[in-house]
This record gives C-alpha cells, structure tokens and sequence, in this order.
C-alpha cells in the first residue's frame, strides 16, 4: 500500500547540489580546518533546506557561525567564498525548487535500516531543527498547529527530544516506523514552505444590522 504522504509518481525530486559538490562540501566539513562540533554533511544539507523555508529571512551573519560551530580556517578568501558559496546554492536551490512546486532530493537513502536515530536521515533531522531553533517564534506562531503537525517528523526523527519528550522521540523507534517518517519528508518540506507563503484567508464580514441585504445571490423565495 503506497504512502499516502510520499511523494507520488508525478511529484519531481530534484538534488540541491550535484554529486561533485556534495562530496567537495563533505571533505571540507570533516577537515581539521572547520571545529568538530560543525554540522556534518547532512545535518547541513537539512539545516539549509530549513533555511530556504523559514517564514523570517535569518541573516548570514547569524546562521554560517552556527552550521560550523565558529569560523572555520579558510586558507584564503577565495576558499571562504568558494564554500560559502556552496552553501548559498544549495539553499537558493531548494527555495527554487518549491517555488515550482518540486521536491527536495535528500543525499541518502530514505529506508532506514538499524537504529533510527543514528542514520543520515536523524542528523538531517537535527541540522532542520537547528534552524527551526534560531527563530521558534516564526515557525509557530500564528499557524502553530498545523506547523506543529507538519513539523513532527522532523522532531521525531532528530532524537533532539528523547528527554524532553519520550513520547515524540518513540514515534521512531523502530526502522519501519522511522522509515514511514523519513519517506514524508521531501513533501513537507514543500507543504511547509507552502504554508509560509500562502496569502491569509479573508476574514468573512458580519452584515449589518439593519442594513440592505446583499444582492450577490439570487434565487430563493421572491
């Protein structure tokens, strides 16, 4: 029985970085040049896709010492451009890629095989949540609940709230009910990004009192 929260045959999946990149990306996070409590390669991946949808621009003055924990050693300045460099395509990507209506390709397999939390699908859980984190008030603000309902997932999945919550972190402690999370992601990713930017309802105007009625409907008794 299909997934009815996955993405379908018609939904495109597109990668926010060629394979060249990515693996170019990954070597300098794991260099002894960036501190070793920096994202690695797919808690990044996850974090900038978070910044591509949050409601509030975060400058990048505010969020590149967060994904490397500091500032890395760039051996110069056209190091430090290159790189940063790839992380503002990816991003740029990804906002791209929902505005036409596509879906995220994650770089790893969505079946989760073995402990759930300690798959690259919880670290790119936990580097999505460190930007929901930078501004918790945007994400839920107004619309909280329903954030709240698109964003579970990714809390369960990061293992960020075994204490805090054991019951959200439970939602995942198998791999098939992590893997049933993990194949929601590309497209609540888009929902979110959906939810952020779709126009405010109307708010329906009380007739008054004693006023005309309208004249927009016909029919009824005359």
């Amino acid at each position: 029985m299909t997934d009815p929260h996955s993405p379908d045959a018609g939904a495109q999946l597109v990668p926010l970085l060629e394979d060249e990149a990515l693996e170019e990306l990954d070597a300098f996070l794991e260099s002894d040049r960036v501190d070793p409590e920096a994202l690695e390669l797919y808690a990044a991946h996850g974090f900038l896709v978070a910044l591509a949808i949050t409601p509030a621009p975060i400058d990048p003055g505010t969020w590149v010492p967060v994904l490397f924990n500091g500032e890395p050693a760039f051996a110069d300045d056209a190091e430090r451009d290159h790189q940063l460099g790839l992380l503002e395509r990816l991003r740029a990507n990804a906002i791209d890629a929902f505005e036409h209506g596509h879906l995220p390709e994650l770089p790893f397999d969505l079946e989760v095989d073995g402990e759930p939390l300690d798959t690259p699908v919880g670290a790119w859980c936990a580097g999505f949540m460190e930007t929901v984190f930078l501004d918790e008030s945007a994400w839920f603000g107004p619309l909280e609940e329903r954030a709240a309902q698109l964003l579970l997932p990714f809390m369960a999945l990061s293992g960020l709230f075994e204490d805090e919550d054991p019951e959200l972190s439970a939602l995942a402690n198998s791999p098939r009910e992590a893997t049933r999370l993990a194949r929601q992601l590309p497209e609540l990713c888009l929902d979110l990004y959906l939810l952020y930017r779709a126009p405010p309802e109307p708010v329906a105007r009380a007739p008054k009192q004693g006023g005309k009625q309208s004249r927009g409907r016909r029919g009824g008794n005359r």
